[in-house]
């Protein structure tokens, strides 16, 4: 519902618009309503049938529905000319195409058939996706201590599109990284890092790939401790995932998000990056991670190298 100041007939009017339910039908203390012609009655089983028809002909995955009250304004076309479109389609197709941007849009599920943005366009390309979807940022927070109470070193909300994000979020990680030497054979020294980058890196792309934005404003979560990080976003398991098998069997809330996130190479392989967590800290001498799984949210816990 849309509530807003117009005219008409030269007066102050307050116009109120009530749009069409995308996931009917809708029940009020439990009772649909429908409105044939001028008269309103209770919904038999007949218009219930037809209505929930009318859902699942329409019924996409969360990240590939356009948003409403978003525009093409809210996108960023220059980044996506620039930077994902030639990810996606070889150039001299875009040069032959001639197609418009909103057309492109569509074709890649950045934008719905009417032009609107989708969650899928507003979270790549956006200017500001959390403008639309409440909870979609990634906030860093790194402690000067061990707990949660100890003194805050450094506070930054990053509120961009996917592309902004994991640039920001690669120079913060990468500032508050610390290295140090260590002999190896040889007489030889090399630097050793307390946590390996690759390790965070796919920690935290997979927390924004896998969150849940369609019923959470929470952002993805990163704090940092002088001893740990942990990493948290909202959305336990999905589909065939359960907290017994995660770490073996993959399934995605967010299936366009995951194949734009691989075509631009911010996750290399699907079902891939637990292992390839586990495995960067073992080369690097770091404690096996620790993962926290509920209905809610998922975690993980990476540990300084001693």
């Amino acid at each position: 519902m849309t509530v807003e100041a117009a005219e008409y007939r030269g007066k102050p009017i307050v116009h109120i618009e009530v749009r069409t339910s995308s996931t009917p039908p809708v029940r009020y203390k439990g009772i649909t309503w429908v409105r044939p012609g001028p008269t309103t009655r209770k919904a038999s089983r007949d218009d219930e049938r037809v209505l929930s028809e009318r859902r699942r002909a329409a019924d996409l995955p969360y990240d590939s529905r356009p948003v409403e009250i978003a525009t093409i304004d809210d996108l960023d076309l220059a980044l996506f000319r620039s930077d994902y479109l030639p990810s996606f389609v070889a150039p001299e197709v875009i040069e032959e195409n001639g197609r418009s941007a909103a057309q492109q849009l569509t074709s890649l599920r950045l934008a719905g058939p009417e032009g609107k943005p989708t969650v899928l366009g507003l979270l790549v390309l956006g200017l500001d996706p959390s403008a639309h979807l409440p909870g979609a940022y990634v906030q860093f927070i790194r402690y000067r201590g061990k707990d949660l109470d100890a003194p805050i070193a450094d506070d930054q909300e990053m509120r961009s599109n996917l592309i902004g994000t994991a640039t920001r979020l690669a120079a913060v990680l990468r500032g508050h990284l610390h290295t140090s030497l260590t002999e190896v054979q040889g007489f030889r020294e090399e630097q050793a890092p307390d946590y390996p980058f690759e390790a965070l890196r796919e920690a935290c792309m997979n927390a924004i790939m896998h969150r849940n934005y369609e019923n959470s404003n929470a952002p993805v979560r990163i704090a940092w401790f002088d001893d740990r990080i942990e990493i948290t976003n909202p959305g336990g398991p999905f589909g065939q995932v359960r907290a017994d098998n995660f770490d073996r069997v993959n399934d995605y809330r967010n299936p366009s998000l995951a194949a734009a996130m691989k075509s631009l190479g911010y996750v290399n392989r699907f079902g891939r990056g637990i292992g390839r967590i586990r495995a960067a800290l073992e080369r690097n001498g770091n404690p096996e991670p620790e993962f926290v799984v509920d209905a809610s949210s998922w975690s993980v816990t990476i540990r300084r190298t001693k």
